[in-house]
């Protein structure tokens, strides 16, 4: 190489050190006017991110006590602590585990406290506490077979017509069409 190629290869050297080190100070100059809001960022992250980390470790707990209540009340249903610890725990799970034991004890009055109670239990607590009142009850899940109840109502009042208006409404997929075919037979005499 000549001479005037090892200066040329120097300058080369020398304006791309100049250009790092300009950005380099550019960044310091850029750290040093936003250093409160970089920190304040940083911070908020952390402190979000680990405050989502801690509220899931407190739900895990949560859920960890209702189930151990609800196994507890499992084997001693008359172990008020451990409903008491599942109502605190897990509200959803102490309705459901009380409109449980009230349709096992077929207990209707029972019920009423859990009528209030969101969607899918609401309908299924008053559909249950119609049935234990010896009542046809309505329900969108248990829709035919509330069908097929009204029927079956409306055949011991003598009422066939409507009894056929409501057989004619159970689909015939339904688990309960068995039934509701039986039922239509009866209203043919």
């Amino acid at each position: 190489m000549s001479l005037k190629d090892e200066i040329n290869y120097v300058k080369e050297e020398l304006t791309s050190d100049e250009k790092l080190l300009e950005s380099a100070f550019r960044l310091e100059r850029l750290y040093k006017k936003h250093k409160v809001k970089i920190w304040t960022v940083v911070i908020l992250l952390v402190v979000g991110f680990g405050g989502n980390a801690l509220y899931g470790v407190y739900q895990d707990h949560r859920l960890a006590q209702a189930n151990q209540a609800l196994l507890t009340l499992e084997k001693n249903p008359a172990d008020a602590a451990a409903l008491k610890q599942l109502e605190s725990n897990n509200p959803k799970l102490y309705a459901l585990y009380r409109y449980s034991t009230a349709v096992d004890q077929g207990k209707a009055e029972a019920l009423k406290p859990l009528e209030s109670s969101g969607d899918p239990l609401g309908d299924l607590v008053r559909y249950h506490e119609a049935v234990l009142s010896n009542r046809p009850g309505d329900s969108k899940y248990y829709h035919d077979l509330s069908l097929v109840e009204k029927a079956y109502e409306a055949l011991k009042a003598g009422k066939k017509e409507v009894a056929r208006s409501q057989l004619a409404l159970v689909s015939e997929n339904s688990p309960v069409a068995g039934i509701a075919r039986l039922l239509r037979h009866s209203t043919l005499k």
